[in-house]
């Protein structure tokens, strides 16, 4: 009976068995299929990529010349006025005229400010009149000496009484002086607030007065190891603005003391006759030179590449199909001048680089020099400018 059972659940159970392999068979079949066509899809775009010639990318070329450098550094200076200063009342008193225009050139010895001096004017009134007693009483006691109806002790007297009465007009006329406030040089007046019949304290300020000359001076402040190579009579550059020329200066102080804060030190240079500098107390940027000159490498601008790693350059030179190539090297660089770039090591002197085009190179790459003929007169061009 047990026996009966089994053979009739296996003929019933075989169809589903049956059905379960053919699927998996199909499944198999399928995935076998897919497998070779898509190896033979790679292996038919690898023939054709290997029949294609390698990708090449258009650069500009530009030689590496020769020029004499002197590395420099940039500071933050101040122009200064020759001769300034903040013009202060001596003495107090009531203002009685001003001539205090802002902005105004006024010459040496112009009156700028006048305070009230009726009592002074009037004491030296008095004391010119004990001057001229003074001088009788002298000669009355001369002329009785003579005759000896007189001592000597009252002739000498009389001679101290004039000598007093001098100096008295002399102190009036300091005081009227000093309260008569004069220009002491030609110069730029500043902003003035200052009115007639205003009473001004002793040491009040007036206004400012900036020298006017053709000639300013400019302070800034270089690191010690800086200030340690610079000598007077050397040239720095003072740059005033982005579109205005630079303007040269020459160097006349250099400080005695490093500042024990900063471990800078002050220098001063002074420019002659220009008319392009800002006015005194503007802030202009200095370049001055640092060490000796050297012979380093100029290349254009375009040609330098920044990175992570630091500068570097893309150099031309031939592969053995007769192609051309490009090969990264890294360089050290400096200060720009005009479109070029100073490169202080790892380029030599006739080596060509890759120029306009060399953001979109890598290295070993095939390129295809653009422009050759106008790249040899721009290259004959920079060689002989110095």
């Amino acid at each position: 009976m047990a026996d009966q059972n089994l053979v009739t659940w296996s003929v019933m159970n075989h169809p589903n068995w049956i059905g379960s392999t053919i699927l998996v068979l199909v499944v198999l079949l399928l995935g076998i299929g897919l497998a070779a066509w898509k190896y033979e899809s790679i292996q038919g775009e690898q023939a054709a990529s290997a029949n294609q010639p390698e990708p090449m990318e258009s650069v500009t070329v530009a030689v590496a010349r020769a020029v004499d450098h002197r590395q420099t550094t940039t500071s933050i200076g101040t122009v200064l006025a020759l001769r300034s200063i903040t013009l202060k009342n001596e003495l107090a008193g009531t203002v009685r005229e001003v001539r205090l225009i802002p902005g105004q050139i006024v010459e040496a010895g112009t009156l700028l400010v006048a305070l009230d001096v009726s009592v002074e004017e009037a004491d030296l009134r008095a004391q010119e009149a004990q001057v001229a007693l003074a001088k009788t009483v002298l000669t009355r006691r001369q002329n009785l000496s003579q005759e000896l109806a007189t001592t000597q002790e009252e002739v000498d007297r009389a001679r101290a009484d004039l000598d007093v009465a001098r100096a008295q007009i002399a102190r009036t006329k300091a005081i009227i002086a000093k309260k008569t406030i004069r220009a002491p040089f030609r110069a730029k007046v500043g902003i003035a607030d200052v009115h007639p019949g205003q009473y001004l304290d002793e040491g009040t300020l007036l206004t400012t007065l900036q020298g006017v000359s053709e000639a300013v001076h400019v302070d800034f402040a270089v690191p010690q190891h800086v200030a340690d190579r610079l000598r007077v009579g050397e040239t720095a550059e003072i740059l005033t603005a982005s579109t205005a020329p630079t303007v040269l200066a020459k160097i006349v102080a250099l400080d005695a003391r490093v500042d024990p804060t900063t471990r800078n030190a002050m220098v001063r240079a002074r420019i002659e006759g220009t008319s392009t500098v800002p006015a005194p107390g503007a802030s202009v940027r200095v370049r001055v030179p640092v060490g000796p000159s050297r012979n380093v490498v100029a290349i254009p601008v375009s040609a330098l590449r920044k990175g992570p790693a630091g500068d570097q350059v893309f150099v031309i030179a031939p592969d053995t199909d007769g192609g051309t190539r490009v090969h990264t090297r890294q360089v050290e660089s400096s200060t720009l001048f005009g479109d070029e770039i100073v490169i202080l090591s790892g380029l030599t002197v006739g080596e060509q680089v890759a120029a306009v085009g060399s953001f979109k190179l890598r290295d070993g790459v095939l390129v295809a020099i653009a422009n050759a003929s106008e790249n040899r007169s721009n290259e004959n061009r920079r060689a002989a400018t110095p």
